[in-house]
């Protein structure tokens, strides 16, 4: 490794609260929002259960699936914000938002354009996870991981303080 070169930490505490925020919001998203998202979609909350059965999903594995992209992104969001500058939640939400931008806003917008979609299943879907990796951006920007050899520090002083 050379000298400049900047190593990413990760702090995986806070990719796991990063996520699970992102998660629960997702669920309060989508149940204010669940009527223009089920008129967007063209569904019913019924057809969505039936296709997942028929498709041999099941709860767990739906939920689960959206946990771990959040865990994901949360850990990409955190790369991001370490490897462009000094790590704080201000950083963390920029980079959140300029990865959605550059990223999601982008494919979403690709995807619907092809597909003839809503604009308003567009602002539903887009616009949660703007506000999603804005907060996984704070979060994993805001909480530092502690450096080895603070704690040591840290350990050093109070047996000093002791003796």
């Amino acid at each position: 490794m050379t000298p400049n070169a900047v190593r990413v930490r990760q702090n995986y505490w806070a990719i796991l609260v990063a996520a699970l925020a992102c998660f629960c919001f997702e669920a309060v998203w989508y149940s204010l929002f669940m009527a223009t998202w089920l008129n967007g979609t063209g569904r019913t909350v019924e057809s969505i259960e039936q296709a997942g059965k028929a498709a041999g999903l099941s709860e767990w594995m739906m939920y689960g699936t959206a946990f771990v992209c959040a865990a994901v992104m949360a850990t990409a969001i955190s790369c991001i914000t370490q490897l462009t500058g000094p790590q704080t939640a201000a950083r963390g939400v920029k980079a959140g938002a300029l990865l959605w931008l550059g990223f999601a806003a982008t494919v979403w917008a690709t995807e619907y354009v092809f597909e003839v979609r809503p604009l308003s299943l567009f602002a539903v879907n887009a616009g949660f996870w703007l506000v999603g990796m804005v907060v996984m951006g704070a979060v994993v920007g805001g909480w530092k991981k502690k450096e080895a050899g603070a704690a040591q520090d840290v350990r050093a002083g109070a047996t000093a303080m002791k003796a």
